[in-house]
């Protein structure tokens, strides 16, 4: 079954954040992991929830909605948004591929 984790990420976020915005893009095969794996992730998430938070706690939302998911996974690079922040400057910086990839 593909697409398991990152479908409950998803399902989660739309549900508590009501984001006008959610892309959820899995990055594992940048990263010595099997093939189809769900290690990896990369979360851009536009919602007015996050008006008045610091990152952190921006941070701490996410994965505090997340939960037990959070452990399904080794790691979730978060880029949260209002959406007048997201509108002013809606570029995403990439992921550097993994150090040991391919070792």
């Amino acid at each position: 079954m593909k697409n398991v984790i990152s479908k409950k990420i998803v399902e989660k976020l739309n549900v508590f954040f009501k984001p006008s915005s959610l892309r959820i893009i899995n990055e594992s095969f940048m990263h010595n992991v099997p093939e189809d794996a769900e290690s990896h992730f990369k979360l851009v998430i536009v919602s007015d929830k996050f008006i008045d938070m610091s990152l952190i706690e921006r941070h701490r939302s996410v994965y505090s909605v997340l939960g037990s998911t959070m452990n399904e996974i080794h790691a979730l690079s978060i880029h949260a948004f209002d959406n007048l922040e997201f509108n002013r400057n809606p570029m995403i910086l990439d992921s550097p591929q993994c150090a040991n990839k391919d070792q």
